[in-house]
């Protein structure tokens, strides 16, 4: 059985799919994820990862804050310079435990705050096509992470804050037992 959200992601996929006049053909050559998952995932019949929704939002030109918030809202809903707590979308990854918030009261805006937090011994990679239009900074609120960008690993303390480079693979390792609380800032790069 698919949860609300869950149900809601996968028209918010479609429907962005859709806006932006793509087949699922094209989105399958521009993500990298099979015809046969995009269909899925779009009819509710897959609980897609944090890696995988994040390479279909790149490809789709939004960040993963983005659709995530877009299917939490539902077709229509307003948007509010203030966002209680409460009201901030939540999703958590099937596969790993990483759960983001979304904090800003309008994901697909100039900044994006995104609050994470990372199970002990979770390791979430994303493709460089998903930070492709967008810059993109971690402060770590409490624990340990070891974010790798390509091939350096950055090991990332409590307050400390990395701004990433240029887009590359990169992966999110909480090398711990404990977990580990994140913020990520992201703004759009002009075009």
């Amino acid at each position: 059985m698919i949860d609300p959200l869950s149900s809601s992601l996968a028209a918010t996929l479609q429907a962005a799919r859709r806006a932006r006049d793509l087949s699922t053909e094209a989105l399958a050559a521009r993500s990298g994820v099979s015809r046969a998952m995009i269909g899925k995932i779009e009819r509710g019949a897959a609980h897609p990862t944090a890696a995988l929704l994040g390479r279909l939002a790149g490809a789709l030109g939004m960040t993963l804050s983005e659709l995530v918030a877009r299917a939490e809202e539902g077709p229509g809903a307003g948007r509010s310079r203030l966002v209680r707590r409460a009201e901030q979308p939540v999703w958590t990854d099937p596969g790993t435990g990483y759960r983001r918030r979304a904090v800003s009261p309008a994901p697909g805006g100039p900044l994006e705050l995104v609050e994470v937090q990372l199970p002990g011994g979770a390791d979430v990679a994303f493709p460089p096509d998903t930070y492709a239009f967008v810059h993109h900074q971690i402060w770590v609120l409490d624990g340990r992470l070891d974010f790798h960008e390509g091939d350096v690993v950055h090991e990332l303390s409590t307050g400390d804050c990395l701004q990433l480079g240029p887009p590359m693979p990169c992966r999110y390792v909480n090398p711990t037992a404990t977990g580990c609380r994140y913020l990520v800032a992201l703004t759009r790069r002009q075009a």
